[in-house]
Formats: C-alpha cells, structure tokens, sequence
C-alpha cells in the first residue's frame, strides 16, 4: 500500500524508484543507492504519500543511515546463518488508526556481488498504475519516511532458495503483475493489485512454481496455507472521499456484502508479517529503530 516517486536505474526497460519524486535513469552508483526499475519510470509510491515535497539534507541524510543500519544488519544475518532473502518493510504512512504499524514492504535479497536489492511494486504518483522495481536499500529508504524504522523477517532456507530464484530473474518477478492499482485492493480479487499483494503472491509463485501461474491460483496457496488479511473499517463516506479524491484507491472489487458493511479486506504488511511467522515460512520478524 504505497507510492513513490525516486530516482531508479533500468534494469530492463527504464527505472523508477521508491516512493514520492520523478525519476531519471541513472548508472550504478554507491551499493545503497543504486536501484533498477524492472519496468518503466516515473513518479511511484507504496506506503508513502504522494505530495511533492522538496527533499531537504536531513531527509537523505535520514534515510542513508537507516539504509547503512538496515545492510548492517542483514549482512550481520547473513554472516551468521547464510541469509540471502528477507521481507523487509518500512513505515511510509501513519496507519496507526488502523492499527497497523508499517505500510509497505518488498523481498530483499543478496546480490552475488555483495550488495542487498529489493524487488517491490509502487504505484505511479497519482495514477492507477504500479510498476516493478529493484532498488538498493538507499533508494528503498531514501524519502521522507513517516517513521525511520524498518522491519524484515528472515524465511526459511527452503523459502529462501525459492524466492532467490525468482528474484533474480526479471521474467519471473513479473508473473504475477498486474498494472492496474488500488492501495487498497480486495485481498482475493484479480481486478487490482497493490504493492504488498505483489510481494505475497509472487511467494506463492516462488514456492510452487509449477502448479502457480496465475493469480487465482497464487490465491488459492495462500488460502490453503492459512493467510488471512488485515480487514479495514471503512464506513461510505471514507470510501467515496477516497475514491473521489484519489486515482490510486477503488473499492469496486470488493464484494458487495463486505463492502456495505464496511469491512474492506486488503493485504498488510503487519498481517504477511504474522502469517509468514504462524505458517513457520519465516522466523520472528526484527525491528530496527534508526539510532541518532
């Protein structure tokens, strides 16, 4: 559930990056920084909102050392058990009268030349659009957080190894995408796809690659495995300010009696954290606080 608008490097196509500013394709640069849109480039987000806002030194200095903490860490991991996969996830939002806590989240993996990237989906600022991008943690962080704070949890070996797999190769990552976006998009719908939903299903894909190819069966897993979605108390007119104000949120694919009743049913990254830990496909999930 987020939006960004950064600056990316191609990896295929063109770039964009992670949330709230217009990006331009560029080379690598430092490790943290350098990212690769899988797909296309422009203004994106996930978790964050989407107002321009003139990026200040304090807010690049911010998140650089989140993201120098956040590699630290996950280097840390992966010295001491062999690490190459997390969920890791950011507060881009305050999503606190919802009860949830983080806004966004993509699987970060280690390349073979060191570095960590992250696969994720951010929708294109004020559109109906999202579009995949691998970025370094500088770029993942590299906005005006709502809170510098980040969270990952660590799959198991077995879910790792699937997941570096598809990672790495661009044509799978993609298997799942769905272009159409709602920030909050009906968890076992097919009609609109959010940031968070991407991430699931492409697990879902990832751990069963031959009888996974399409949504509905990616959905399918994912029910069968017990994920049960985060349900929003949404009353009518915060649905229609949304979706009057907003490109980026619908509620048509909803049903209708979840709906009028005002329970909206959409994929978190608080609940994915909770049921990766419940299935056991991943440990207790880690907290990094930034230290001043």
């Amino acid at each position: 559930m987020e939006f960004s608008s950064m600056i990316p490097v191609p990896l295929a196509p063109t770039s964009r990056p992670a949330p709230r500013r217009v990006p331009t394709p560029l080379g690598w640069g430092i490790a943290l920084v350098a990212g690769a849109a899988l797909f296309t480039a422009t203004q994106a987000q996930a978790g964050r909102s989407c107002e321009a806002r003139k990026t200040t030194p304090q807010v690049v200095e911010r998140g650089m050392k989140l993201a120098e903490q956040t590699a630290a860490a996950l280097d840390a991991e992966h010295t001491r058990s062999g690490t190459r996969v997390v969920a890791l996830g950011r507060a881009g939002q305050d999503l606190s009268k919802y009860g949830l806590r983080y806004s966004h989240f993509g699987w970060a993996y280690k390349t073979p030349e060191g570095p960590w990237r992250v696969a994720h989906k951010l929708n294109e600022c004020g559109t109906a659009v999202g579009h995949l991008y691998r970025q370094g943690l500088g770029e993942f962080f590299l906005d005006d957080l709502w809170r510098y704070e980040a969270v990952y949890a660590v799959p198991t070996p077995e879910v790792q190894q699937h997941l570096l797999a598809v990672l790495q190769d661009t044509a799978r990552t993609r298997t799942l995408q769905q272009p159409a976006y709602s920030m909050v998009s009906y968890v076992w719908g097919r009609k609109y796809q959010q940031s968070n939903q991407w991430a699931l299903e492409t697990l879902a894909v990832a751990m069963e690659p031959t009888t996974v190819q399409t949504r509905d069966q990616a959905q399918a897993w994912l029910q069968f495995k017990g994920y049960t979605p985060t349900t929003l108390k949404l009353g009518p007119l915060t649905r229609m300010g949304g979706r009057v104000g907003s490109a980026n949120i619908a509620f048509d694919d909803h049903p209708g009696e979840k709906r009028f009743s005002d329970r909206i049913e959409t994929v978190t990254v608080d609940s994915v954290l909770t049921w990766l830990q419940r299935a056991q496909l991943a440990a207790v999930p880690v907290t990094l606080a930034m230290k001043n």
